[in-house]
C-alpha cells in the first residue's frame, strides 16, 4: 500500500468513528466535505517518511499522528476561509466550507475537525499508549500558543510583525509537527526531528507567497492576490518575486543537512526532494525569474 492510500484510509476510518444517526446531518456532511477529496497531503506524507525513515514500528501509531495532523490543517483552511478572516469564496477549486454550508456550519466543523484530530490519536495508540502524550504534546503545541496555528492567524490582527514569527507560526509550526510526531509515532526522540519541518514549512510558506502573485486561479483551487489585498505578511512583498524564489532555493539547499541521523536517510532524502519538487512548478520559477 502506497502512502496515499494509507493517509486516505486512515482519515476515512477515524472519521467514520464518530459519523452516525446521533450525529446532526449538515455537521456531518461540512466535515465530510472539509476533508475529502483533501489536497496534496503534504504534511502527513512528510510524518509517514520520518516515521518510515526512524524504523516505524506501529503503523497504525504513525497513521494515526498522520491523519490527525491533516485533519489540523483541514480545520485551519476551513476557519481561515471564513468571512471574518480571508472570506475565500473557493478552497480546492470549489466553495469553500462556509460558501456551501454557511457560516455557522463552518465554524462548527472546523471546531469538530480540531476535537476529532485528538479523538485519532488517542484510538490509533492503543497498542503504544506510552506514545500518545508525546504525540499530544507535539501536535497541541503546533495549533495553541504560543506559536502554533492560531497565534499565526492573530498575528495577521498585530499592526507590526516579523516575517519570519508569523510563517513559522501560521505555516511552519505544522510542518515542524509532522517531523517531530513521525520521529514520536516510531518510538524516536522527536526534538532533534523539529528543525526539518520548520526549514521545510519556511520553503512551503514562500511558494505559497509566490503563487498568490503569480499563480493562477484554476490551478490553485483558491484566490489570488490576497495577501496584497488583505496586508497579510510575505516574502514576495518583502523581497520581490526573483528574491522570494532564491529565498526558497536557498531553504531547500540546506533540506538535507537537517536529517538528523537515522537507517533511512536516503529513503527520507529521496521523498523531501520528491514533494519539494511539486512546490514550486518549473513554468512558475521561470516567471518569478
Amino acid at each position: 500500500m502506497d502512502v496515499a492510500e494509507r493517509i486516505e484510509l486512515a482519515l476515512m476510518k477515524h472519521l467514520q468513528a464518530v459519523r452516525g444517526p446521533s450525529c446532526p446531518p449538515g455537521l456531518d456532511q461540512a466535515v465530510q466535505y472539509a476533508v475529502f477529496p483533501g489536497g496534496a497531503r503534504v504534511r502527513p506524507k512528510i510524518c509517514l517518511a520520518v516515521a518510515d525513515a526512524c524504523g516505524e514500528d506501529h503503523p497504525e501509531v504513525s497513521e494515526a499522528a498522520a491523519a490527525a495532523i491533516e485533519l489540523l490543517h483541514c480545520a485551519s483552511l476551513v476557519h481561515d476561509d471564513l468571512p471574518c478572516f480571508d472570506d475565500s469564496p473557493l478552497r480546492r477549486g470549489r466553495p469553500s466550507v462556509h460558501q456551501a454550508f454557511g457560516e455557522p456550519l463552518a465554524v462548527l466543523a472546523g471546531d469538530a475537525l480540531i476535537v476529532l484530530a485528538f479523538q485519532t490519536l488517542l484510538r490509533g495508540t492503543g497498542e503504544a499508549p506510552e506514545r500518545l502524550a508525546p504525540l499530544v504534546e507535539i501536535i497541541s503545541r503546533s495549533v495553541g500558543m504560543p506559536g502554533g496555528i492560531v497565534a499565526g492567524q492573530a498575528w495577521e490582527f498585530e499592526p507590526e510583525v516579523k516575517l519570519a514569527d508569523y510563517q513559522q507560526s501560521k505555516t511552519g509550526s505544522l510542518f515542524a509537527a509532522a517531523t517531530a510526531a513521525g520521529a514520536a509515532a516510531a518510538g524516536v526522540d522527536p526534538e532533534p526531528w523539529r528543525a526539518l519541518g520548520e526549514r521545510i514549512g519556511s520553503a512551503y510558506q514562500v511558494v505559497d507567497d509566490i503563487l498568490d502573485v503569480a499563480g493562477d486561479v484554476e490551478a490553485l483551487g483558491k484566490p489570488t492576490h490576497q495577501d496584497e489585498a488583505r496586508g497579510h505578511p510575505s516574502s514576495v512583498r518583502e523581497m520581490g518575486l526573483e528574491g522570494a524564489r532564491k529565498h526558497f532555493e536557498s531553504i531547500m539547499a540546506g533540506v538535507v543537512a537537517t536529517i538528523p541521523p537515522c537507517a533511512g536517510a536516503a529513503r527520507l532524502e529521496a521523498r523531501i526532494k520528491e514533494e519539494a519538487s511539486k512546490f514550486l512548478p518549473a513554468a512558475l520559477s521561470e516567471h518569478a525569474a
